[in-house]
């Protein structure tokens, strides 16, 4: 799952850097959304991966000391 997130950011970059090589005004602006958005899909990706990460730990703790019992 971290490439999707280092998908995400590399889109995120190379729209950014159209959007600062573009000359007109209405393709820059749409590279500067699009550099939004693909921000943005990291960044929820990244914090589907925490959660996801910490809901596994809690249920393997949970395991285990189930076992411990």
């Amino acid at each position: 799952m971290a490439d999707l997130v280092n998908t995400y950011r590399a889109q995120a970059e190379k729209a950014q850097a159209e959007a600062d090589a573009a000359t007109l005004d209405n393709v820059r602006e749409r590279n500067l959304r699009a550099a939004e958005a693909w921000t943005l899909m990291a960044d929820r990706q990244e914090r589907t991966e925490r959660g996801r990460a910490q809901r596994e730990g809690a249920a393997q703790a949970r395991a285990a000391a189930a076992m411990a019992d």
